[in-house]
C-alpha cells in the first residue's frame, strides 16, 4: 500500500475522484406531486369549509344518489320504519279516541251493535301491524277499515299518498345508484403508460383505450387536457391550469368507433403544450395529462364517462405499442394480455420545435437506427455461424465414429505414405 501511494501522486488521485463525482450527477428525489385525477378516474379533490350545507338538501334526490351505499341503505330502511311508526301512532290515537281499546266495549259489542273504526286494533302493536298492511298493501284480512270514523278514512288516504311518495323516491334512488354511469366505465380501460414516438414524420403522444364489453359505446369521443401549475405575466399563480389539446382523428368529427382497442394519437405541433419539451426535460416537468372518454351506453342509453391521467414518469419516450388485434379463422381476436406492452423504437430525443427547425435530425436518427439494426443482424448471424461450427466440432469430438481413419498408400518402390481423407 505504501509503495502504491508513493508511485501515484496525490494530485492525480484527487483530480480523478473529482472527475468521477462530476460524471455522476446527483439526482435528488423530488417530492411526489399529488395527482389531480387518479389512475382509476377518481378526482383527488377534498372540499373544506363549506358553510352553506343547506344547499345539499335543496337537491335531496341528487344528495341521496351521491351518498355511499351504507348511508343510502340506512336512510332507505329508516324512512319506511319511521313512516310505519308515525302512522301506527295515528291509528292508535284514532282507536283510543273512538274507544276501541276500552275493555268494556267488548261486553257491549254482543248486546248492542257497536262498530269500531278499525277491527282488531286493541294495542299499539296491532296498530303498527295495521300500518304496515295499509302502506305495503299486504291485506291479511284480520284487521280492516270500517265506515264508522271519517278521521280514519282521512288517515288511510294520507298514508297511501305518503307511502307512494316514499316508494317512488327510495326505489328511484336505489335504481339510479345501481345504474350509475361510472359503473359502465369500469369496463373501459386505458393503458398504464403513454408513449411518445414518431408517426408520419411527427412526434406524437399516444395511449391505448379499449372496451371489455361486447355492447358498444355510441358516439364515443376522447378529450385530452394538460393540467399544470402556471404563473401569469402579472404574477398570478394558477395552481390548476387546464389546457385542451387536440386529438388526431382522420374523421371530421371527434367521435371514435370503439369496437376494438384503439391507439389515440396527439400530434405535438405548435398548438401543443408539449411542443418545447424534450426527452431530458420531460422528467423535470410538473404536468399531468388527463384523458376523458365520453359516450352513450348502447343497452341503457345513459351517458358514461371514463377518466385517467398520465404524469411525466408514466410517459415513455421512444416507445410504441405492440399490435394486439389479429385475424384468426375469419374472426378478429384481441389479446388483452399485451394491452399495455410497448417496444423501443427510434425517436429523436429533441423537442418537437427543434425537430421542425432541423428536419435532418429525424433522418439522422432513422439512419442510425437502420445501421444499428443491420449491425445487430450481422452479429446475430455471425453468432449463429460460430455456434453451428462449435456444435459440429463438439459432435466430432464426442462421437468417435465420425472421426475419419488414416489410410496408408504403398508405392511401387515399397515406400509408405500416410494421408487423411
Amino acid at each position: 500500500m505504501l509503495a502504491r501511494k508513493s508511485i501515484i501522486p496525490e494530485e492525480y488521485v484527487l483530480a480523478r475522484i473529482a472527475a468521477e463525482n462530476l460524471r455522476k450527477p446527483r439526482i435528488r428525489d423530488r417530492p411526489r406531486k399529488a395527482r389531480f385525477i387518479a389512475k382509476n378516474g377518481a378526482c383527488n379533490l377534498a372540499h373544506k369549509n363549506i358553510r352553506e350545507q343547506g344547499r345539499f338538501l335543496q337537491d335531496i334526490f341528487t344528495t341521496l344518489v351521491d351518498l355511499k351505499w351504507r348511508h343510502t341503505l340506512v336512510i332507505f330502511t329508516m324512512s319506511f320504519l319511521c313512516s310505519w311508526l308515525l302512522f301506527a301512532m295515528m291509528w292508535w290515537l284514532v282507536a283510543f279516541a273512538h274507544g276501541d281499546m276500552d275493555p268494556s266495549t267488548e261486553s257491549t259489542t254482543n248486546s248492542t251493535r257497536w262498530t269500531p273504526c278499525v277491527t282488531c286494533v286493541r294495542s299499539f302493536t296491532s296498530a303498527f301491524l295495521f300500518s304496515i298492511e295499509v302502506q305495503v298493501t299486504i291485506g291479511f284480512g284480520g284487521r280492516m277499515m270500517t265506515e264508522e270514523c271519517p278521521l280514519a278514512i282521512t288517515v288511510l288516504i294520507l298514508q297511501n299518498i305518503v307511502g307512494l311518495i316514499i316508494n317512488a323516491v327510495m326505489l328511484g334512488c336505489i335504481f339510479m345508484k345501481t345504474a350509475q354511469a361510472h359503473r359502465r366505465a369500469e369496463t373501459l380501460i386505458f393503458s398504464r403508460q403513454a408513449v411518445i414516438a414518431v408517426r408520419n414524420g411527427k412526434l406524437c403522444f399516444m395511449f391505448r383505450v379499449g372496451d371489455l364489453r361486447k355492447s358498444m359505446i355510441i358516439s364515443a369521443s376522447v378529450r385530452i387536457q394538460v393540467v399544470r401549475k402556471t404563473t401569469t405575466p402579472e404574477g398570478e399563480v394558477i395552481p390548476i391550469h387546464q389546457v385542451d389539446i387536440p386529438v388526431d382523428n382522420p374523421i371530421e368529427s371527434n367521435n371514435i368507433f370503439l369496437v376494438a382497442p384503439l391507439i389515440i394519437c396527439h400530434v405535438i405541433d405548435k398548438r401543443s403544450p408539449l411542443y418545447d419539451i424534450s426527452a431530458t426535460d420531460l422528467a423535470l416537468q410538473d404536468l399531468e395529462l388527463i384523458v376523458i372518454l365520453e359516450g352513450v351506453v348502447e343497452t341503457t342509453g345513459i351517458t358514461t364517462q371514463a377518466r385517467t391521467s398520465y404524469i411525466a414518469e408514466e410517459i415513455l419516450w421512444g416507445h410504441r405499442f405492440v399490435p394486439i388485434v389479429t385475424e384468426e379463422e375469419g374472426v378478429y381476436a384481441v389479446d388483452y394480455s399485451k394491452f399495455g406492452n410497448t417496444v423501443k423504437v427510434a425517436a429523436p430525443r429533441c423537442s418537437a420545435r427543434e425537430l421542425d427547425e432541423k428536419p435532418s435530425i429525424l433522418i439522422q436518427t432513422l439512419q442510425k437506427s437502420e445501421l444499428s439494426h443491420q449491425n445487430s443482424l450481422r452479429k446475430r448471424n455471425s453468432m449463429r455461424r460460430n455456434n453451428s461450427i462449435r456444435r459440429s466440432n463438439s459432435m466430432r469430438r464426442t462421437n468417435p465414429s465420425l472421426i475419419v481413419p488414416k489410410v496408408q498408400f504403398i508405392t511401387p518402390e515399397g515406400s509408405q505414405s500416410a494421408s487423411e481423407t
